[in-house]
């Protein structure tokens, strides 16, 4: 199995190239999706994070109520360590598994998992490849402000909050740019998922 990271900048058309690389055959595993499974009631994270943070954070149903422990977590660099110390751990034992199963249906498949932060947390190590999605400044702010409503000002604060994509790249085994047409970037993932099945023919 080849395990590769696919990681990018805030609207950077990372979805876009997950979606690619799923339909061209590989396994891909969403790292917010594990985030929102390990809180759900019965997760691993779902009682440690009510311990730590008491029932406010909780909705009626008894679900976590994830604006409201976002609210908790980010009001100190130590709550959010102690969001991350709950949840990170649960996360990964998670993918473990799934990747785990994904091998033992086929010792060659492609693992992608996508992920905002893999280079800022060092995650990006335990990966064979890494595949970073780029586009231009002023794509990305077009795009997060029409996708998700948000003025200029909130756009650029949640950049400038990640490693800059320029940085990004010196981390990157491959580089798709997201700028021009689907098209373009359709005939990248394509390039760059058959790189990987060579790869992954002699693993």
């Amino acid at each position: 199995m080849v395990k590769v990271g696919l990681t990018g900048g805030y609207a950077s058309g990372k979805s876009f190239v997950a979606a690619e690389l799923a339909r061209l055959g590989c396994f891909l595993i969403y790292a917010d999706e594990l985030g929102h499974r390990v809180l759900m009631p019965g997760g691993e994270a779902y009682q440690p994070a009510i311990d730590k943070f008491g029932s406010a954070i909780l909705s009626e149903d008894g679900t976590i109520d994830r604006k409201k422990l976002g609210q908790v977590a980010f009001s100190s660099p130590e709550q959010l360590k102690n969001l991350t110390d709950i949840v990170h751990p649960a996360v990964f034992r998670l993918e473990g598994e799934l990747l785990d199963q994904a091998a033992r249906r086929d010792p060659h498949t492609i693992a992608v998992i996508e992920a905002a932060i893999l280079i800022e947390t060092g995650r990006y190590k335990v990966f064979d490849r890494l595949i970073l999605t780029a586009c231009s400044e002023a794509v990305q702010i077009a795009r997060a402000m029409g996708r998700d409503g948000l003025s200029r000002e909130a756009v650029k604060a949640r950049m400038d909050k990640q490693l800059p994509l320029e940085e990004k790249k010196k981390y990157a085994d491959y580089v798709i740019e997201t700028d021009g047409t689907k098209e373009e970037t359709v005939r990248q993932v394509e390039t760059v998922f058959r790189e990987l099945e060579k790869l992954a023919r002699v693993q």
